[in-house]
């Protein structure tokens, strides 16, 4: 037997398979697991727990330009750092993308635009002019998203009929009329929420005449596009148009019974919601939100409420040199929970110091108070975890089921107190099983397709459906806790992953990019069930087979979300082709000459210190409008992958 001495103490490794035509490969391999597993715990914060950077484009910065100009803390350094770092990352076209390598998009390029030209650059200059060219051509600040011409509105930039309305009488539709707030996806409830207070109170927040931005429009003839009538008379589409004409007329009207106790439910429920958290949802736009909302309803900057949420909403920042950039979030959880199970993996012992580490801090992150999935699910006991430092509302499913598998390997110095975490754990995934057997990720049962139709509901995340990737990590933590396939909940939950596959065999990755990532989880779930050899699993297998690159890797671009055609292409990642050998390890043969490639390519690419480099986004947050790059992924998968192996 190998060992990795390097971590302190000596670790058995399995010897792998030795392919014929080289003779060192089971060396490389073992120095390869040795040197990511090294790498990994060096990485480790001293609390227990792993954090990386949380990447996304540049739309939070020029938000945050934004933001500071409103609150009044627009310091000329810190406007400078941001707008440095957003004039960097304008394509040559003069637009801006939404990922690394994509097309220049259009809500980013206006809010790129918006925020420069507060920080101080002329509209005549040449990356200005050719961003307000790139604006046209992709058609105009009228085809913007509703969030883009509500923020710009809010300042006084556009006027309030081009925004969608957004009552704060939302608040009280009783849960079981089928609109109302908890039929929409958990962040849009925290996003939406403040912003009818804003609607309704419509404040001052004027910035000076030169911040508007009129020349943006294509056709200033036809500033209302967004509001055109489907070409389906009868539609989902059509009756909230219909809705919304009606609810501005409401907000002409000098007589609004309800408005003042909607105003007061809308505040406490963002107030409660800011409780047992690190700020509202845990997420930028509901923070910013929250901050402005409350602002708007008398709480100035200094109140000891907003300064709170403006502190937890600066964690955000990281700052470089000559420039600010924002994370949307923090993903410790998330974060901690994969490099564990990497760990695991790689033969760390299960007594040893870090994994030991981990498990108490993850311990303690488990959330045992009420939060808004109960309003749903009435009856189940509290037992999740959420993917921030504190986030007691929003435990979400994913990170649950990864957590747990994290925690089972662990040999924790106090057996009663794990085991009742992982029983509670458990429980607490079962009852969030929807009715057509998936799982989405933080609400049960949250499937209204028809709510995507709400005008201000193109943030492509009206709702929270069971997803294959979601389902797969529920059915593969089960099954790593020796549930059998032939479980009534396995069961249901096989059905809905047949009934979501592609026909070519892969499925949608909702969280992570994209057919890759879905068919890899699928099959590592149903390998956990011993059902891998079903022909639909082989058929994922035969997928993958397919999309793999001749030097062994896979990789897939963000524009699979967009154009289906393209699918399992795009450049090389060592997540992704992680990702792509654990689900060839779940339903080929080990010997397989696909696995070998793949395996021979993580090897080959690692650097000297056991880490991998990746420039790509391979995260999930909106499919079409907002990805994200996690800078663990590129460390933790690969280590998983080859240990696997």
């Amino acid at each position: 037997m190998a060992s990795i001495a390097r971590l302190g103490e000596e670790i058995p490794v399995a010897p792998a398979p030795v392919p014929w035509k080289e003779q060192n490969f089971a060396g490389r391999l073992e120095d390869a697991i040795e040197r990511g597993a090294s790498h990994l715990i060096s990485l480790q914060d001293d609390r227990g727990y792993w954090q990386g950077e949380l990447e996304a484009d540049t739309t939070l910065e020029s938000d945050y330009i934004y933001f500071l100009f409103v609150l009044g803390k627009a310091a000329p350094g810190r406007i400078a750092k941001l707008a440095n770092y957003v004039r960097a990352r304008q394509l040559p076209d003069g637009g801006w993308s939404i990922y690394p390598g994509g097309p220049s998009e259009l809500n980013a390029t206006c809010k790129a635009y918006f925020a420069l030209k507060l920080a101080g650059d002329s509209t005549a200059s040449s990356h200005l002019s050719r961003a307000r060219e790139m604006v046209h051509r992709l058609g105009g600040l009228e085809a913007t998203n509703s969030y883009v011409r509500f923020y710009l509105a809010l300042v006084g930039a556009v006027g309030w009929e081009l925004v969608p309305s957004i009552p704060p009488e939302l608040m009280l539709l009783p849960n079981w009329f089928f609109i109302n707030i908890y039929e929409m996806s958990s962040w849009t409830r925290g996003i939406v929420i403040p912003m009818g207070i804003l609607s309704a109170v419509r404040p001052d927040f004027r910035l000076p005449e030169h911040a508007r931005v009129d020349e943006l429009f294509k056709d200033p003839n036809h500033k209302g596009a967004a509001f055109d009538w489907s070409d389906r008379l009868i539609s989902w589409k059509n009756f909230f148009l219909a809705v919304d004409r009606g609810l501005k007329l409401y907000e002409k009207f000098p007589w609004k019974p309800l408005r003042q106790r909607a105003l007061r439910e809308s505040k406490q429920w963002m107030l409660e919601h800011m409780e047992r958290t690190d700020g509202l949802a845990a997420i930028y736009p509901a923070m910013m939100n929250s901050i402005f909302a409350l602002i708007a309803l008398g709480h100035g900057p200094e109140d000891p409420v907003t300064w709170r949420e403006i502190r937890e909403f600066s964690n955000f920042e990281i700052e470089e040199h000559d420039t600010i950039r924002l994370q949307p979030c923090v993903s410790p959880v998330w974060d901690t929970c994969i490099a564990m199970v990497a760990l695991e993996e790689a033969g760390v012992p299960p007594d040893h110091p870090s994994l030991v580490k981990s498990a108490e801090w993850m311990l303690s992150k488990q959330v045992l108070g009420p939060g808004d999935w109960q309003i749903k699910n009435k009856d189940a006991e509290p037992g999740g975890w959420a993917f921030e430092f504190r986030n007691d509302y929003y435990p979400d499913v994913d990170d649950t089921a990864f957590v747990l598998m994290a925690l089972q390997r662990v040999k924790f110095p106090d057996p009663e107190r794990m085991e009742g975490a992982i029983r509670r754990g458990l429980q607490w995934l079962l009852s969030m099983q929807n009715r057509d057997g998936g799982w989405g990720a933080f609400d049960r049962d949250n499937d209204r397709k028809f709510l995507c139709n709400i005008p201000f509901a193109d943030h492509n995340a009206m709702i929270d459906p069971s997803t294959a990737d979601v389902t797969a990590r529920v059915v593969e933590c089960l099954g790593r806790f020796g549930w059998p396939a032939e479980h009534p909940a396995i069961q249901r939950a096989v059905k809905f992953l047949l009934k979501d596959q592609d026909r070519d065999g892969s499925w949608f990755g909702r969280w992570g990019v994209n057919y890759v990532y879905g068919t890899s989880g699928v099959l590592r779930a149903l390998e956990t069930v011993s059902m891998t050899a079903q022909e639909y699993c082989q058929r994922a297998v035969t997928w993958l087979r397919a999309v793999q690159k001749p030097d062994g890797s896979f990789g897939e671009s963000l524009r699979s979300y967009d154009e289906i055609s393209t699918k399992g292409q795009g450049p090389s990642t060592p997540s992704q082709t992680a990702w792509g050998l654990i689900g060839l390890l779940a339903g080929a043969e080990t010997s397989d000459p696909a696995i070998t490639r793949a395996v021979n390519y993580l090897v080959a690419g690692q650097n000297a210190d056991g880490s991998w480099k990746e420039d790509d986004f391979t995260g999930t947050g909106f499919p079409g409008v907002f990805y994200l790059k996690y800078h663990l992924y590129r460390n933790s998968f690969p280590v998983y992958a080859l240990a696997r192996y």
